[in-house]
């Protein structure tokens, strides 16, 4: 299968541009009281993000057999997740990152104790978000459920917050192992939990959730790798934020360990692996190949 980039970048696109006036809507007035805490969110949201996880959440509705339209509370629901967890990221008290995305980040514009708030909104009011998706035509009562505790597990002490905690206690290690577990936990549960969400709601099979986890999970090892790859070799003002801030910061990453050269090659690794995990699919999950070739080449 040939991999078009300008096509695929276009696609990304267009997909992205549908998830964010989906999100505003769900993201409601900023105007709203208080007044504060909803421009915060705003800013915390719809600053330019990828959109990738929302958009996996329509590609597992899709190759399930089902309509995006079906998952759309989920798809923004889980894009307020992600975008709390870079908030409470950016802290001094953790990353301590004055940049996002080539913007200040929240903490800087509205105060570390109105971030703090900012994130805590973000997360409460997802949950709220999901569980509209009970109101969609064709959704049944038990998967809307079962897709809210699958992604409140992929967010919580087992999953994203369960990483954080090790990247923040481990960052002396340089033990590969240690570093595949704690990005298969701060970033792949997210990617997984959000595929698994979408063919969820659309009923997939067990056989084809399966194949979904193991293509989330390896996309997140992919897609962290080109992280750290891009924190070395990018381009400021197409990354958004400073380069070399891991070296900066004396972080384990894929760089420390391997080199760029090999970084490069785990990160191969981890997009055959995608790809030998959707060959249980035909053309319904072209998209999702293309999004694992995309993260070799992408500059953000």
């Amino acid at each position: 299968m040939s991999f078009n980039i300008d096509f695929f970048t276009q696609e990304l696109r267009t997909r992205k541009e549908y998830i964010e006036n989906c999100l505003e809507k769900f993201l409601g007035d900023e105007s709203r009281n208080p007044v504060l805490i909803h421009q915060a969110m705003h800013y915390a949201v719809l600053n330019g993000g990828k959109r990738l996880r929302p958009i996996m959440v329509l590609e597992g509705a899709r190759i399930a057999g089902g309509k995006v339209e079906s998952v759309i509370p989920t798809a923004c629901a889980i894009e307020m997740i992600h975008s709390y967890s870079l908030v409470h990221d950016d802290l001094p008290a953790m990353d301590d990152d004055d940049f996002r995305r080539g913007q200040p980040t929240c903490h800087k514009v509205f105060g570390e104790a109105n971030a703090i708030l900012t994130g805590d909104a973000l997360l409460t009011g997802a949950f709220e978000v999901m569980a509209d998706n009970a109101l969609i035509d064709g959704i049944e009562l038990k998967d809307v459920v079962r897709v809210i505790r699958e992604v409140a597990h992929a967010a919580g002490s087992q999953g994203m917050i369960g990483g954080q905690v090790l990247d923040l206690a481990g960052e002396d290690q340089t033990v590969a192992y240690f570093l595949s577990v704690l990005h298969g936990l701060k970033t792949g549960e997210l990617f997984k939990a959000s595929l698994r969400a979408g063919a969820i709601l659309n009923r997939m099979d067990e056989a084809g959730l399966e194949a979904l986890t193991q293509f989330g999970h390896n996309f997140g090892l992919a897609f962290q790798i080109t992280d750290d790859i891009l924190d070395v070799t990018g381009d400021q003002s197409l990354i958004g934020k400073p380069v070399g801030s891991d070296e900066k910061n004396v972080r384990t990453t894929y760089i420390s360990l391997f080199g760029v050269e090999g970084a490069k090659e785990k990160a191969q690794e981890s997009v055959q692996a995608c790809l030998e995990s959707l060959a249980v699919f035909g053309s319904e999950a072209d998209f999702l190949r293309d999004l694992a070739w995309f993260t070799l080449y992408r500059t953000s």
